[in-house]
């Protein structure tokens, strides 16, 4: 959510800091904007709405000169997608550019008109600009005057600050968002994450919580929250790792289910070797009692998959929760409980403050994340890396299954530990994980026969998804992705809630998608078909060439999924979810990497 960028550099920084916008298009926004300090020392900037192509014919029509910038992408949170609105922020002689939210900026807005200065803009962000800059016209210098805001602002930001008459300084702070400090040769940066930084320099340094860093050219002092002087490690990043093109594919999302045979086979191999669950020493779960799962969209849909998978292989009760819900329930946690927390980029704010909420109140905490170095993984116990590699596309693919994956590993692993499988059990199981991988190059060879569908699916303004047990999660799934990409309406149901309300939607004009392998439930989830069939419904049956010989009379269009990966068929199923999801958005024409009001990282409430 939202993308910063800040350049103490050599050169003309305009340019650059618009390329490096380009790498966090990903995050998600609807306007853009940067400000340079030039060499007269003046402040100046350019901000428009929509697409980083309008900030570009901008700055062509109407240049900024300066070796000193910030540049920011927003995602509207407080007032809509105006010019108005769109970072950075100024007031006086500083710039003000933040991802995040002030939570307390009506009572500073407030306490800021009674001295006689009034917002020009319906955002929160204005209120850390109006306040630095009231503080600086009272004779602060930069420094003091972003420390006296700091201390009066609630909420979570990362901030960049960069002031008139000062070409080589600039402020950057964090509390709850991340932030990254990126050291060069006489040149200095400040990014949202690694990859925007990637084109700059190696050299990354995670600013940790409340940490705030004074940055010339050729130094970055670093504060702790107390104020004290702190020193970070300095990380080496491999830059090749943060490339980001299609590989001549039309759209990122199509690229990362490609993808998705060969990252699955890398997390794999990373946790299995030689017939062996390799994890850390410290997971052992012959002592625990409970499992909770946390996490947000389509990460708690994976935690909601390896419930099933918690309790029917390891015998261990689990608990599956949306993040949001969890940390305001605050619900009672055993002492002898481990609490998961899955998350893509590891910096969303709701599953991170579940997690500090978790703390102290279990044994222990695990996160799954994509970013060995986001927030998550630091605060958790321990952290398990997905190995999907940088996820461009706003709607999860390749994070998701490869959170599956590792989810499957640890649920075999405490199965394991509980004597839950013997080891002809386990070592089964453990075929059928190492054989998803080219399960779901099969799956992902399907992609055509989806495309064919994805006019019929275009149509629609309601559509239905059905499953049972560990395939139920992935109807959720695959109605997400439908409605979060091609706009169209869709829901997830178990199939056997179909009696107890939704049949009431079911008409000609209505899709339903059944995912339903030939496994135990199979014939029960064929009986619901039927009732759908029996009112005109439409039906798409997605199963192996067992399921659909068996049941696919009567319906619309049948999808055939390769057999063999046992109680890991989520894994493969989840694939045609995203392809039907994908080619439909195409039909449509709607933004696929990019979908309208998402961000890709949601790092506030």
């Amino acid at each position: 959510m939202c993308g910063i960028i800040g350049i103490l550099g050599k050169n003309q920084v305009a340019p650059q800091l618009v390329e490096a916008l380009k790498r966090l298009e990903y995050r998600g926004y609807d306007s853009a904007g940067v400000a340079t300090v030039d060499d007269a020392g003046q402040l100046a900037r350019r901000r428009a709405v929509g697409k980083l192509v309008n900030l570009s014919d901008l700055l062509v029509h109407d240049p900024l000169s300066g070796r000193s910038g910030i540049g920011h992408t927003r995602w509207a949170t407080h007032g809509a997608a105006t010019e108005g609105n769109a970072h950075p922020h100024r007031h006086g002689g500083v710039a003000v550019v933040h991802n995040g939210i002030i939570e307390n900026f009506r009572e500073l807005r407030a306490e800021l008109a009674e001295a006689g200065i009034v917002a020009q803009t319906e955002t929160d962000t204005e209120t850390v600009a109006l306040l630095t800059g009231h503080h600086m016209a009272q004779g602060m210098a930069p420094l003091a005057a972003v420390q006296a805001t700091l201390k009066k602002l609630h909420g979570a930001f990362a901030l960049a600050f960069l002031f008139q008459g000062e070409g080589d300084l600039m402020i950057g702070a964090r509390k709850g968002s991340p932030l990254a400090l990126g050291h060069g040769d006489g040149e200095m940066f400040l990014g949202s994450d690694a990859i925007a930084l990637a084109p700059f320099t190696d050299r990354i340094t995670y600013l940790e919580d409340g940490d705030h860093v004074v940055l010339t050219r050729n130094s970055a002092e670093i504060f702790d929250a107390d104020g004290r002087r702190a020193n970070r490690d300095v990380a080496r990043i491999d830059v090749g790792a943060t490339a980001i093109d299609k590989g001549g594919y039309r759209h990122f999302m199509a690229k990362e289910i490609a993808q998705q045979p060969t990252v699955l086979g890398d997390a794999l191999s990373h946790y299995v070797k030689d017939g062996r669950i390799v994890l850390p020493d410290s997971i052992d779960f012959s002592g625990v009692d409970r499992i909770t799962l946390v996490g947000c969209g389509t990460a708690y849909y994976a935690g909601y998959v390896a419930k099933y998978w918690f309790e029917r292989l390891a015998g261990l009760p689990c608990d599956v929760d949306v993040a949001s819900e969890f940390r305001y329930r605050e619900p009672p946690l055993s002492p002898r409980s481990w609490a998961i927390f899955v998350s893509q980029s590891g910096e969303t704010a709701d599953t991170l403050a579940a997690l500090h909420y978790s703390k102290e109140k279990v044994a222990k905490t695990l996160g799954v994340v994509n970013v060995g170095t986001s927030a998550i993984a630091r605060d958790a116990d321990i952290a398990l890396p997905i190995l999907a590699g940088i996820e461009v596309g706003v709607a999860s693919t390749k994070a998701f299954t490869c959170q599956l994956a590792v989810l499957a590993v640890l649920a075999l692993k405490a199965a394991q530990d509980r004597g839950a499988l013997d080891p002809a059990s386990l070592a089964a199981h453990l075929d059928d994980l190492l054989a998803v991988p080219a399960l779901v190059s099969q799956a992902v060879g399907i992609s055509d026969d989806c495309r064919r569908l994805a006019d019929w699916l275009a149509e629609a303004q309601d559509v239905l998804f059905l499953g049972r047990g560990a395939l139920y999660p992935i109807a959720l799934e695959g109605a997400l992705k439908l409605k979060e990409i091609s706009y169209i309406h869709a829901e997830g149901y178990a199939s056997g809630e179909l009696k107890h309300g939704p049949i009431a939607l079911i008409d000609r004009n209505v899709p339903v998608v059944v995912v339903a392998p030939s496994d135990p439930l199979f014939e029960k989830t064929v009986s619901n078909m039927q009732e759908v069939m029996a009112r005109h419904g439409q039906v798409l049956l997605l199963s192996d060439a067992e399921g659909i010989a068996a049941g696919a009379e009567g319906a619309h269009a049948t999808l055939t999924l390769p057999a063999g990966a046992g109680v890991f068929a989520p894994i493969v199923y989840a694939v045609p979810m995203q392809l039907l999801a994908y080619h439909t958005a195409v039909a449509k024409g709607t933004d696929v990497d990019q979908p309208r009001n998402l961000a890709k990282s949601v790092t506030v409430e």
